[in-house]
């Protein structure tokens, strides 16, 4: 057996579900992604990469065989897009460190100025409007209540919002995975895909975590990088 054809067929049993390895070890390269992250290292991206192809079979069961038989098009769909913003973001980070020079981290972690925070809100809020009608309109394999394609275009669009953040070095990054697992782990446990759940669960506690590692280094940056008062301000 080679060794695609083993990934693609092997699952594991537990308590009668039927699981697939390629979602574990899906999961497993994001969780490590996610571990590259917080320490600001460039093989983040790639790493997240092989995890997103893993997981996009798992999800697009319409294209896919899987033990659920359920497609779940916000979670198919959101990693196409992290594919594709992970390459801009391995290449952004990349053009960081080399700027830098040698041993110069690969992202400086800063706030989102108010304005790029009220643009990122809003086309959150407004992509999720959109995305519910399109999940919708597509049926997701199955009959569904409203709330699931609301869920499902939730975590589809704060995923991408999420990515693009850590693209760009905003500590809210973190607070926008927060937003992404408190919906994941209910829908996810819903449809069946116990594995993506417990790592969504995980995920919770390291976003935490790594939310104060940033934030920490965010604020030290910020010092480093304030200028110094002038003579005037120093003696008033």
């Amino acid at each position: 057996m080679s060794i695609v054809h083993w990934l693609f067929e092997a699952q594991i049993d537990i308590g009668g579900q039927h699981i697939l390895w390629r979602e574990v070890l899906g999961n497993l390269f994001g969780l490590l992604s996610a571990v590259g992250g917080m320490r600001r290292r460039v093989w983040a991206w790639p790493v997240g990469i092989v995890g997103n192809v893993l997981l996009f079979t798992v999800f697009f069961a319409v294209a896919f065989d899987t033990p659920q038989g359920q497609t779940l098009y916000g979670q198919a769909g959101r990693q196409v897009f992290f594919i594709a913003t992970s390459v801009y973001g391995w290449w952004r980070w990349q053009q960081t460190r080399s700027s830098g020079g040698k041993g110069a981290p690969a992202v400086r972690p800063r706030w989102a100025t108010h304005s790029e925070r009220i643009a990122y809100v809003v086309v959150w809020a407004a992509l999720v409007v959109v995305a519910s009608f399109v999940f919708s309109a597509l049926g997701a394999g199955w009959p569904a209540p409203w709330w699931f394609y609301v869920a499902d275009a939730w975590i589809f669009v704060g995923s991408i919002v999420a990515t693009y953040a850590m693209a760009r070095g905003w500590v809210d990054f973190w607070l926008c995975w927060i937003g992404v697992d408190l919906v994941g782990v209910p829908l996810l446990l819903h449809s069946h895909f116990y594995p993506s759940a417990v790592l969504y669960g995980i995920y919770g506690g390291f976003v935490i975590w790594g939310f104060l590692v940033w934030r920490r280094v965010a604020r030290i940056e910020a010092t480093a990088t304030a200028p110094a008062p002038t003579p005037s301000e120093a003696l008033s």
